[in-house]
């Protein structure tokens, strides 16, 4: 029992950013929502901002001095792991293919997270460079 304790308020946090980070997905695809057999720029662009600032939260919040316990997975697990989404990036190549659209759904399927490890790459790459440059 004393483990779930521990863990209860992590669950809380990962649950209520879950549903912050996709409330926001969600808007976006209503805000720009993909065509019936258009590309899923929206879903594409969605994943990789969500890569990015997952790299901007790794360096800040590995640098911080103090960080409370819960802002990692409220943040990184909740907020933005409800905003990126693998599922849907699935369900898009599927229907591209199923479409007729192989190509398309090729190009998708490795365009993703080839974008997506760039994002975070360079998101990271770049907040370091920020952060020191801050420093001097």
């Amino acid at each position: 029992m004393t483990a779930w304790r521990v863990q209860a308020p992590v669950v809380a946090v990962v649950a209520l950013g879950g549903a912050v980070g996709a409330s926001a997905r969600y808007a976006a695809s209503l805000v720009r929502p993909t065509p019936v057999g258009g590309f899923p720029w929206t879903t594409l662009g969605v994943n990789v901002l969500g890569c990015a600032l997952i790299g901007v939260l790794m360096v800040v919040a590995g640098r911080a001095r103090a960080v409370h316990r819960l802002v990692r997975p409220f943040l990184g697990t909740g907020v933005l792991g409800g905003f990126t989404t693998f599922s849907t990036y699935a369900l898009d190549v599927r229907q591209l293919v199923e479409g007729g659209r192989f190509r398309a759904g090729l190009a998708y399927l490795v365009l993703t997270p080839s974008a997506a490890l760039v994002a975070v790459g360079t998101a990271a790459w770049l907040t370091r460079r920020v952060l020191t440059w801050r420093q001097a």
